[in-house]
């Protein structure tokens, strides 16, 4: 019985890898059609939508991170989902010791690793 179930085990296996092989396929013809000029082309502004409320705060955000230049990642990224919630207002300081301690707990920081982080973080 066991040599029944080898054998078409082995049968199946080497009639599906026949059949998995299959020819390289043509190369295609080297000529090309013409670009259409770009007067025919369609306009791009019509092409657009409206940016949603979201969409528009995501740019807003993201313009004003960018002024201020933030030196650390961790940083940007609280300020960004600080900005994106609605709270346009910064962070108050018990706010940024909370981020920040919540950020090194994250990575598991201790000592003097920490406490160069929390210092950078509550600076920015």
């Amino acid at each position: 019985m066991k040599k029944l179930v080898a054998v078409l085990f082995a049968t199946a296996l080497a009639i599906s890898a026949a059949f998995a092989q299959t020819p390289a396929p043509a190369p295609a013809p080297a000529q090309k059609p013409a670009a259409a000029p770009p007067a025919q082309a369609a306009p791009k502004a019509a092409e657009t939508k409206e940016l949603t409320e979201q969409q528009k705060r995501m740019q807003q955000c993201n313009a004003d991170a960018k002024k201020q230049q933030f030196k650390d990642g961790d940083a940007r990224q609280a300020y960004m989902s600080s900005c994106l919630k609605g709270g346009g207002a910064p962070m108050t300081q018990q706010e940024k010791m909370t981020a920040c301690n919540k950020q090194a707990g994250d990575k598991a920081m201790k000592g003097d690793d920490r406490k160069a982080f929390m210092s950078k973080c509550l600076s920015n």
